[in-house]
């Protein structure tokens, strides 16, 4: 009886943190939708993770770190974690939410496969001003316009994969998506090490 009474009082707990999670996702997938103007990205791509907040900072060597979830035809389901270490030049700090999409299946499996890194060269679309976008694209090959009514994405993948930024604040002179590695655990791992 205590047990259930202690494990009915943590999920009232939680369930307020746990709301406000949900609302993060929410929050910060609209806000990339509305940045894609007809959003076809998200109908088009096979998934994508979504990450709110992607804290970097540093002084000749930086890191960055960040939570976020995966989803397949707007299906949660896994998380995922992105951790970064650079070397170079650099100076500040900045915060910012990343969406990385997935043209198909292939792309889905090699990101929820293993460790995936990117590569030195990579680089996001970043997306300015929130909704009212103008977008400059980089090595990645993402295309986008540069109205100011809206940033209209063009489904221009690299390998599989189109890469999306909105920088939340912060100054950082560099903004390259080089050496980020990501981690993935499917949501049935989670729940299962949730019950442990």
């Amino acid at each position: 009886m205590i047990r259930l009474r202690t494990l009915l009082l943590s999920l009232l707990l939680a369930s307020p943190f746990a709301s406000a999670l949900a609302d993060e996702y929410a929050d910060t997938i609209k806000q990339f939708r509305d940045a894609d103007g007809k959003a076809t990205l998200f109908r088009d791509s096979y998934g994508y993770a979504v990450f709110p907040t992607i804290g970097k900072g540093g002084l000749v060597v930086g890191a960055a770190h960040g939570s976020g979830r995966v989803y397949v035809k707007g299906k949660y389901v896994g998380d995922a974690s992105m951790t970064q270490l650079t070397v170079g030049p650099q100076l500040g700090g900045q915060a910012y939410s990343q969406i990385i999409f997935f043209q198909n299946k292939r792309a889905f499996d090699e990101f929820t496969g293993g460790n995936f890194e990117f590569g030195a060269q990579a680089s996001a679309v970043a997306i300015t001003a929130a909704a009212e976008a103008q977008a400059t694209s980089g090595g990645a090959g993402v295309g986008a316009s540069g109205t100011p009514s809206h940033a209209t994405t063009a489904s221009h993948y690299r390998d599989g994969i189109a890469v999306f930024t909105i920088t939340k604040g912060g100054l950082m002179v560099e903004a390259s998506l080089g050496g980020q590695k990501f981690s993935y655990r499917a949501k049935q791992a989670s729940l299962a090490r949730g019950q442990l």
